[in-house]
């Protein structure tokens, strides 16, 4: 990916993405009264509309850019932040949801890492490592999390 307009409108999917995960896992959070699980992922959905507004900053865009499907290049044909199922169940226990969490970070942060290190584009470069940077402090943090829950 060596054009930073292309770049950025993958970033700006893969936050908005992103932040209605984290929404949706809050909402389980709240449904299954684990307020404190529930005010992290609320927090985490916060970074994320923060790094979606910070990309856009940066592409100048004023709306969110639409790209056709095809001219998304997700490593699995969605966005790493998508579910990999449908929606996300009430019934969901705090270890399964901040497992899926941390497999959506870990996959953003392998889709910015992967842009970072093959872009020919400098400016593209720099952005997916700094992005990266970003997924990779988010993904020590669910793994805290998991581990305070797995005792």
């Amino acid at each position: 990916m060596d054009d930073i307009n292309v770049f950025l409108a993958h970033a700006v999917e893969l936050e908005r993405e992103a932040a209605r995960r984290y929404e949706e896992l809050a909402e389980s959070m709240h449904a299954d009264r684990n307020l404190e699980v529930e005010k992290f992922f609320r927090q985490m959905a916060a970074y994320s509309r923060k790094h979606l507004a910070l990309a856009m900053e940066r592409g100048g865009f004023h709306r969110l850019p639409a790209l056709a499907a095809e001219e998304y290049s997700w490593p699995d044909g969605v966005s790493p932040e998508q579910f990999e199922w449908i929606g996300v169940d009430s019934m969901m226990d705090v270890h399964s949801a901040l497992t899926l969490a941390l497999d959506g970070e870990r996959r953003g942060h392998a889709f910015y890492a992967g842009i970072a290190g093959t872009s020919g584009d400098p400016e593209v470069q720099a952005m997916a490592r700094e992005f990266a940077a970003e997924e990779s402090e988010h993904v020590a943090v669910l793994e805290k999390w998991i581990t305070r829950y797995a005792a």
